[in-house]
């Protein structure tokens, strides 16, 4: 068990954050390819509906491909301002194990503003974390035999909106060796932090997922998109549980940040977004507010103030009584 610190901003918090299903592979070995007899690996192709409804979307407006609809909406806790929006296309059965998705947008991205491709893939009913497309190609944590892409879309800072009209997805089936190591890495058991934590509160705003925030309500916020559900889902979740008592709930990942939106802080370095010159299960605005890391900025550039909404607990209430909590991920997603 790994355990790092965790504290509360409205009272005294102890819990232990349980992820059930957030990640793949967490802390097992990283699958990697090897010298194989395999042959080639074959690659399928297909092209996004762009003109049907997503089966999640956020602030999306259909106008001749897909763009931000509401220049002002932006997640609850978002540290950027600029126009968000987001959505989940249908899923595609690949009919074959693959592990690598190449992503060809045909976009109009105005200076400033922005547009990620993000996918996912499904093995055995299980969806593995979200990755990027950067520089238009992503790796799957494992093998899967059907794949879901997203698109994340921000305005630029003067309101000029980006437009998605086209997205071409091929992915690349994976050796036999390969998915024999993934199956390892799968199988992975959980891992456990104490991190510092604290409530969203923010009743009546949206986030990231388009989960409008209601007294009492039940989620949490990871510091990166990788393990966000869709909304009214628990795709990817945490089980929160108090030490002292033994009270334990599940509670699903619905918001980005506040601090961060590209550290998960759970995977190796190896496979961190960024700041991967911090140990596996240190959150970066942990490390800065305690260490001086980063001189004691987040991603944005802002002093992290308190490191205590690096993980954060939406409006349902808890039995605490100290400051510290702890969070663990498991190793897959959970069915969906």
């Amino acid at each position: 068990m790994i355990r790092t610190i965790l504290r509360g901003r409205f009272g005294t918090v102890l819990a232990s954050l349980f992820a059930v299903c957030c990640l793949l592979g967490l802390g097992g070995p990283q699958a990697t390819a090897a010298p194989s007899s395999d042959p080639p690996p074959a690659s399928l192709s297909w092209t996004a509906d762009l003109h049907r409804h997503g089966p999640a979307e956020v602030n999306i407006r259909h106008q001749n491909g897909v763009t931000v609809s509401d220049l002002a909406f932006h997640p609850a806790g978002d540290a950027d301002r600029r126009g968000y929006a987001l959505t989940e296309l249908a899923v595609h059965e690949t009919g074959r194990p693959v592990r690598t998705v190449h992503a060809e947008a045909k976009a109009s991205v105005p200076a400033g503003a922005e547009v990620a491709v993000e996918v996912r893939g499904r093995q055995s009913g299980r969806w593995t974390e979200w990755r990027q497309a950067v520089g238009g190609t992503a790796t799957l944590p494992a093998p899967a035999s059907a794949v879901q892409a997203r698109l994340v879309l921000r305005a630029a800072p003067g309101g000029a909106r980006p437009v998605v009209t086209g997205l071409r997805l091929t992915a690349t089936a994976a050796p036999s060796a390969t998915q024999q190591r993934a199956g390892v890495q799968a199988a992975a058991a959980a891992l456990t932090y104490r991190v510092y934590a604290t409530r969203e509160g923010l009743v009546g705003e949206t986030t990231a997922n388009g989960h409008v925030i209601r007294p009492r309500d039940h989620f949490v916020a990871l510091p990166s998109r990788r393990a966000l559900s869709p909304n009214g889902s628990g795709q990817y979740s945490v089980r929160v549980c108090n030490p002292a008592n033994g009270r334990c709930e599940t509670a699903p990942v619905w918001d980005v940040g506040p601090w961060n939106t590209h550290d998960d802080y759970w995977n190796p370095s190896s496979t961190r977004e960024r700041f991967r010159d911090l140990p596996q299960g240190t959150p970066e605005a942990q490390a800065a507010y305690l260490n001086g890391y980063n001189g004691g900025r987040d991603e944005f550039g802002r002093r992290v103030a308190n490191p205590a909404d690096e993980q954060r607990l939406g409006q349902r209430h808890l039995p605490v009584d100290r400051w510290v909590a702890e969070l663990a991920h498991g190793p897959a997603g959970r069915p969906g």
